[in-house]
């Protein structure tokens, strides 16, 4: 990423007044410090390639779990390295987000945009040609790599180009049906790519996606970037990326890789990583309050309300995990279903986050988002509570339809305004960075939920096997693996309620918090 492009970047002086125009290299650039800027004409155009790029990062994650039975069997891929098909992406896109997030921020976020979805475009073509596990491992690597770098920048662009009250929880109402939506999506569209042409499909599809995304994005999207110094704050990068990487692999080494299995909790390399974490992460906080240009200020930190965002997001991101995990392994393992029939089980919570994200950005400038997040949560547990009661042979339509629906209409009253309180008044000078910080903390959750869900459901399952197998013949090993799963929807719920509790008395932004309060500058360019 450190390419010509970065040297050729017009500078815009940190001291330009508020409508001086200035021509750096032949570019021209003005500065905004107005409250309310001029409103962008091309910023529904600019949406749809923003919704585009993010559809693409978020399905990512989830595009490939349909398919990985293939891979393994075409690549050779044993039980003990399958979960590098997941954690590989994850563990590099939850990493150095907050580095793409400043990134984005300093060389500008149309640039950081553009540039991810080059890489992404090329990771994905990498792995869908892989020709050895480790190949394909390291591809999913780069993928996260270059969605570190996309995402901050595209909710970022979110957020410096929608002024008005009422477009951005439109805006952000699209962000959070795609960002809520789109697990489920990649799981229809990777069981129908699997199912009816390859598995390679599954990654092979998002790049003409992400060229498509580039074209539209060069006329489309405006450049803007933070003013002021441009300085990386090199230290933070290197405590942050590699706290953040080494606590997402501690707790991915630590889940139990099978029935038979136990939990890894006090293997020699768990703790060690647990341990860097830990002393990287100090070491982040305190080199934070010293540099003179730190990768994350700690006024974003601080700030109750943000602070209160980043801890929902991350706890919803640990609990929502089990719905997508267990459920999928529950209809494939359990009931049977093909790869497309699963998909397309999950497209109902689809439907209802689009459907309720619909509602919820008409009714967040009304009311706020505190109204409409608690009720949103406790919907989303009471829906992990109805599954945590499936049985072998369960109805779908009687006891998954029903919990599903609860569960997606209750995450887009979250999603949605989580997003609006992460970012408000942040300052366009920091708006990359929020986002990342938004982005990191589901991604860490989601990495945390991995681990401790995945510990909760084979450690239940093994002690139900070895008390029941005798009496349930044929049935002990699904009904097992059931046991197991509906307990890890049980700690979900509670995991959602928690966020409920934290959310009722940490947040106390009302309605302004859609209306744009921005006063740090940002340079538009071209």
């Amino acid at each position: 990423m450190s390419s010509s492009n970065e040297s050729t970047l017009p500078v815009v002086p940190a001291n330009v007044e508020d409508g001086q125009g200035v021509s750096v290299d032949g570019v021209s650039a003005q500065t905004h410090e107005e409250s309310h800027p001029a409103s962008d004409p091309q910023r529904w155009k600019a949406l749809f390639v923003i919704a585009m790029a993010q559809l693409m990062v978020v399905l990512d994650a989830s595009i490939v779990n349909l398919a990985l039975p293939k891979a393994k069997e075409d690549l050779g891929i044993s039980d003990a390295n399958q979960q590098w098909m997941v954690t590989a992406y994850t563990l590099t896109f939850g990493g150095f987000l907050l580095l793409g997030g400043r990134i984005a921020d300093t060389i500008g976020r149309k640039r950081a945009f553009i540039i991810g979805l080059l890489g992404f475009a090329g990771a994905s073509a990498l792995g869908g040609l892989a020709p050895t596990a480790g190949w394909l491992f390291g591809a999913r690597a780069l993928q996260g790599a270059f969605a570190a770098l996309l995402a901050p920048a595209a909710l970022s662009l979110i957020t410096v180009t929608f002024h008005e009250a009422k477009e951005r929880a439109r805006a952000f109402g699209v962000y959070g049906a795609i960002s809520g939506g789109g697990a489920a999506i990649g799981l229809l569209l990777g069981g129908f790519l699997t199912q009816y042409l390859s598995w390679r499909w599954c990654l092979l599809v998002n790049t003409p996606i992400a060229i498509l995304a580039v074209i539209l994005a060069i006329p489309f999207v405006r450049e803007s970037k933070a003013s002021g110094s441009q300085k990386y704050d090199v230290a933070g990068a290197i405590t942050a990326t590699t706290g953040l990487v080494s606590l997402v692999y501690a707790f991915t080494r630590a889940a139990p890789k099978g029935l038979k299995d136990t939990a890894h909790w006090t293997d020699p390399w768990t703790l060690f990583f647990f341990a860097l974490s830990a002393a990287m992460l100090i070491a982040f906080f305190v080199l934070e309050t010293r540099v003179s240009h730190p990768l994350v200020p700690m006024r974003i930190l601080l700030n109750r309300n943000r602070g209160a965002a980043y801890i929902i997001s991350l706890i919803v991101g640990i609990g929502l995990f089990a719905m997508f995990l267990f459920l999928g392994l529950y209809l494939q393992i359990v009931q049977g279903y093909s790869p497309v029939k699963a998909g397309f089980a999950f497209m109902p919570f689809s439907l209802g986050i689009i459907a309720g994200a619909g509602v919820a950005s008409q009714l967040l400038p009304k009311l706020g988002p505190k109204p409409l997040m608690v009720p949103g949560l406790i919907m989303g547990a009471l829906g992990l509570f109805w599954l945590s009661r499936l049985e072998v042979g369960a109805s779908y339509a009687a006891h998954i339809l029903p919990a599903m629906i609860l569960i997606s209409i209750g995450m887009a009253f979250n999603f949605i305004p989580v997003s609006s309180v992460a970012l408000h008044g942040i300052g366009r000078q920091d708006a990359g960075v929020a986002s990342a910080l938004l982005n990191t903390s589901q991604q860490v959750g989601g990495a945390v939920g991995t681990a401790l869900l995945n510990t909760v459901a084979v450690a239940a399952s093994t002690a139900f096997l070895a008390d029941n197998a005798a009496n349930l013949g044929p049935l002990a090993v699904p009904t097992a693996l059931t046991h197991g799963y509906t307990r890890s929807f049980f700690v979900g719920g509670c995991m959602l309620l928690i966020a409920a509790v934290v959310t009722a008395f940490m947040i106390t932004i009302g309605k302004d918090a859609v209306k744009e309060e921005d006063d740090a500058p940002v340079v538009h360019v071209g």
